[in-house]
């Protein structure tokens, strides 16, 4: 539920120009503006109003006032930039208590120790740590409620492949593995200053209650790297790093001519819990 009456705050394009936040390209940065596309990443996460919410990358804290205005209990909002740390003061005492800032790499800050549960993960990432972040929090995946995140839109795409697709991949079997993947809506390039060169869209992922398959994921991020590796070639050439490909796949009771985009989550689970049986 939104706050009934919201504290005055200045225009975000007055922030920028106040503090001098100029988006630097080295940290990824796009700043998003229009406060009613902010607005409405934030009701893509509802419910919001009892749950402790991780940002990452606020920059001059535009989605940060969507997520504080749309009722979230509490904000942690993870900044590397120092430049836009005052900006977000501001911000902060204008939400007494409901705003923190954590100064850091968020590649380096494990997000469950800021906040407890119930708690969310909400954020426009920066494009260039946006699946290293995303591989870093699967191991501790279910103890967040949800993620709505914002990825450019080819990025997405893969998280939501199906087998047989041209966009399926490492990336889809990881994230589906572990959850259920949600394509919200897509966001322009223009909506963005400055506005990168590609289009964006918000993604909602839901921890599955269990995997899809039992299987340990260092394994599973290598045999997924290995076939995909060499996506074009039969399994029986692409797993040879792994070892003898014909004994990994007999064990995953796998068609030795299929190629990694025919195999399903499951499938691949398979193989990553025969590689761990060849190696013990």
């Amino acid at each position: 539920m939104a706050e009934d009456t919201p504290p005055p705050l200045p225009p975000l394009r007055e922030v920028i120009r106040r503090h001098g936040l100029a988006a630097r390209k080295a940290l990824g940065q796009n700043f998003l503006l229009d406060l009613n596309l902010t607005r409405r990443i934030a009701r893509g996460a509802a419910p919001l109003a009892n749950f402790n919410v991780v940002e990452v990358g606020p920059g001059p804290g535009g989605l940060t006032r969507a997520l504080l205005l749309e009722g979230a209990r509490r904000v942690v909002a993870i900044e590397r930039d120092q430049r836009c740390l005052p900006a977000l003061a501001e911000l902060a005492a204008a939400f007494p208590g409901r705003l923190e800032i954590v100064p850091g790499d968020a590649l380096a800050i494990d997000p469950t120790t800021l906040v407890p549960a119930p708690r969310k993960i909400v954020a426009n990432l920066p494009y260039n740590i946006a699946t290293p972040l995303l591989l870093a929090w699967l191991p501790r995946i279910r103890a967040f409620a949800d993620f709505t995140l914002m990825f450019q839109k080819e990025v997405a795409a893969r998280l939501a492949a199906k087998p047989d697709s041209r966009d399926y991949g490492r990336l889809s079997v990881l994230i589906q593995w572990l959850a259920y993947v949600e394509r919200l809506f897509d966001v322009a390039p223009t909506a963005f200053v400055p506005p990168p060169k590609v289009t964006s869209t918000v993604v909602r992922l839901t921890p599955r209650p269990e995997p899809q398959a039992p299987c340990d994921q260092d394994a599973l991020e290598r045999v997924t790297a290995a076939a995909f590796g060499q996506r074009r070639k039969m399994l029986r050439q692409s797993l040879k790093s792994l070892g003898d490909p014909l004994v990994l796949l007999h064990y995953a009771s796998i068609d030795p001519t299929a190629r990694a985009e025919d195999l399903t989550v499951a499938e691949f689970c398979a193989l990553a819990r025969a590689l761990i049986t060849r190696s013990n």
